[in-house]
């Protein structure tokens, strides 16, 4: 790959990328968020003598992802693409919640300079570790001229932040952006890019200026066979704010838990509906969210109420 023109900065989070493992052939027994952000850039040849500059924001595995690690992130990126010398921020981040990561930096961070997600299925001692060559990639992709919004690269495939979600809990292609399809490939150290850069306009980063612990609740109720109010109910008894619910089919809600959820919105708690199903969009639907997943949903409505609350004050 040809050097950036601007250095590039590693923002480092923890997960599988730069976990550990006892065994070299052992791909799930293993302790995520053991290897620092620069052991992990010193690790791949092909970027040694690139300006680089990394630094480590967090260390967790991404199961463990709370509001105040993205207000954190969310802080160091704009920070670094505010500098006229960088030129894009790479961010190394566990797979468990990188979709929900990724929406929230596309909502947050206004920037024309690209911000690039990548993590791995296999931890950094694995006999065939992917973490290596997904990192080069994210640099290769942060280095495209013209490249801009919020993306993530893994496995080859190159993706926009709002459409992704993970698919599988432990093969290597575990990505895939719903019916929209990646926006292109890396291959060979260069970019193949088949749909134009996302677009859209992020919401004020003001929003997460604040203590963390008083931002919405927002939480995601299920329906099934069998649902009641039961779960409405107690989350009411706990001030949520908002709900988000994982529909069946297109959106659809047991007759029971509808019931509940019409005491929630006459309560003054917001309600969006979404579907369980990995594919497709809700279409039609009262209170629908288009294409966003359960977890996407529960993060635009809580920056919409963060929106509202800042409106007010």
């Amino acid at each position: 790959m040809e050097g950036p023109a601007r250095k590039i900065v590693v923002l480092g989070t923890g997960g599988t990328i730069a976990g550990t493992a006892t065994s070299a052939q052992d791909h799930v027994g293993y302790s995520a968020a053991q290897l620092g952000v620069a052991t992990l850039v010193a690790a791949v040849p092909a970027l040694l003598g690139l300006p680089l500059q990394s630094e480590q924001v967090a260390q967790i595995d991404s199961a463990d992802m709370t509001p105040a690690v993205w207000q954190q992130l969310a802080r160091r990126a704009a920070s670094h693409l505010a500098r006229d010398e960088v030129g894009a921020v790479v961010i190394t981040h566990g797979t468990d919640t990188l979709e929900e990561t990724a929406y929230f930096l596309h909502r947050i961070l206004a920037s024309g300079k690209p911000v690039v997600l990548t993590a791995a299925m296999r931890p950094a001692t694995a006999l065939q570790a992917d973490g290596p060559q997904n990192l080069l990639d994210a640099v290769t992709l942060a280095a495209e001229p013209g490249a801009r919004g919020v993306l993530a690269v893994i496995g080859g495939q190159v993706f926009a932040a709002a459409e992704l979600r993970k698919r599988h809990p432990y093969r290597l292609d575990a990505f895939s952006a719903g019916d929209a399809g990646p926006l292109g490939v890396i291959e060979q150290g260069r970019l193949r890019r088949w749909r134009e850069w996302p677009t859209g306009v992020a919401l004020s980063a003001a929003l997460i200026a604040g203590d963390v612990a008083t931002w919405p609740r927002v939480e995601i109720v299920t329906s099934h066979a069998g649902s009641d109010g039961f779960i409405v109910d107690a989350l009411l008894a706990q001030g949520v704010a908002g709900l988000v619910v994982a529909g069946v089919g297109n959106g659809h809600v047991h007759q029971a838990l509808r019931a509940a959820l019409g005491r929630a919105e006459a309560r003054g708690v917001a309600v969006a509906i979404t579907t369980r199903c990995m594919q497709g969009v809700v279409v039609g639907a009262p209170g629908g969210t288009g294409g966003l997943t359960p977890v996407q949903a529960r993060i635009e409505l809580m920056l919409r109420l963060l929106a509202v609350r800042l409106q007010a004050a």
